[in-house]
């Protein structure tokens, strides 16, 4: 504990983090350290403080994803169109650098199993695309009013207008895909997604205050968030702001609020081979590299020399200090963090500060290396 306080406390010390919260959890061994502000008037952070998971939402998608296909109500291999029929018929860019009026026909229809992999063909990219403006502009992609994302059917409905960057399967693209999952989960369980989420995972793994948004009684322990501005942080938003009120799209891809205990839960889960949730096959499929040299190769710095399997990265090299072969899970955007090693340890951190803040990203690096 004392050498985790110490790793972390800097960051807090210099300004660049107002408050963080950091879970090391091996076996029944668990250190805490709550450090700094939890809001914009000083309150002290605490264990229990609720933060704006962003990207650490994915791997419980995917998660909620694959108890569907054990259930029998999503097959991984079939067209996504008999649920999904704005994605029947897509259009998809000649090229990667296609202007968005030169489109060819799909060559082979989308799967669960591309979503699950963001092979699908929607996505942030890390080459230039026409498509990303209109991801952004159209569906409200990593917006901070969650409000501002239409609701599903008409979500779908935009999206089916938006070509596909490249066909699918043929390369590696961010985000979307999560949003488009937790449509297709939705309507195959026939219930809107926070409602089934709840049933199968959140419920049953005891994950008490994860969920699309905060509950009046909890929105004192709701962090705020804040981003880099000049002269230092500005606040994006308070505790009493977006959250409060469910929105119209729960978003699979970023749309979770939660504490770093119920992470733990459902970090432990995975360790457990699924536990009373999942299958330990549907675990293994989630926590498997599924990329290929080339997907790694479109995936570029999203990816920084991991694969991925359904939901998170995965090690499979040791490139840099905090490395581990078999390492699963993912960082948010809004400077979080959550990965479960092969050898039983959880790692996580939860701030409040937007990636690409300063200190940010050293912060993420000095404690993944420390849970090595």
């Amino acid at each position: 504990m004392a050498d985790l306080e110490e790793t972390l406390h800097p960051f807090v010390d210099s300004g660049d983090i107002p408050g963080l919260v950091a879970l090391v959890a091996r076996g029944e061994d668990v250190e805490v350290v709550a450090l700094g502000t939890r809001d914009s008037s000083g309150t002290p952070m605490r264990r229990d403080s609720l933060f704006r998971g962003a990207s650490i939402a994915k791997p419980v998608t995917a998660a909620l994803t694959m108890a569907l296909v054990e259930d029998g109500r999503i097959d991984l291999d079939a067209p996504v169109a008999d649920l999904l029929p704005e994605l029947a018929e897509p259009r998809v860019l000649r090229t990667l650098g296609s202007p968005l009026e030169d489109t060819v026909a799909c060559e082979r229809p989308i799967t669960a199993r591309h979503l699950l992999t963001g092979t699908a063909g929607h996505g942030f990219s890390t080459w230039d695309s026409a498509v990303t403006p209109l991801l952004m502009e159209r569906l409200h992609q990593a917006a901070d009013d969650i409000h501002e994302v239409p609701a599903p059917d008409e979500w779908m409905s935009r999206l089916s207008t938006i070509p596909l960057m490249h066909q699918p399967g043929d390369a590696w693209t961010y985000n979307a895909s999560y949003d488009v999952l937790g449509v297709l989960v939705a309507r195959a369980a026939g219930q809107d997604l926070a409602d089934v989420m709840a049933e199968r995972l959140l419920d049953p793994l005891g994950m008490a205050d994860t969920g699309f948004h905060v509950p009046a009684g909890k929105v004192d322990r709701l962090t705020t968030m804040y981003g880099a501005g000049d002269g230092g942080l500005v606040v994006r938003d308070e505790p009493d702001g977006f959250f409060t009120r469910p929105p119209a799209f729960p978003s699979g891809s970023g749309g979770l609020v939660t504490t770093a205990d119920d992470w733990l839960a459902f970090g432990r889960m995975l360790l457990a081979g699924g536990g009373d949730v999942l299958s330990e096959a549907s675990v293994r499929q989630m926590t498997t590299d599924h990329t290929t040299p080339r997907l790694r190769e479109t995936g570029g710095f999203f990816l920084d020399g991991q694969g991925w399997g359904f939901g998170g990265g995965v090690d499979t090299e040791v490139i840099d200090p905090w490395n581990v072969v078999g390492r699963y899970g993912w960082v948010g955007g809004t400077g979080t963090s959550a990965y479960v090693h092969p050898d039983g340890v959880v790692g996580i951190l939860l701030t409040q500060v937007v990636i690409g803040s300063p200190g940010v990203e050293d912060l993420l690096k000095a404690f993944w290396t420390s849970t090595r």
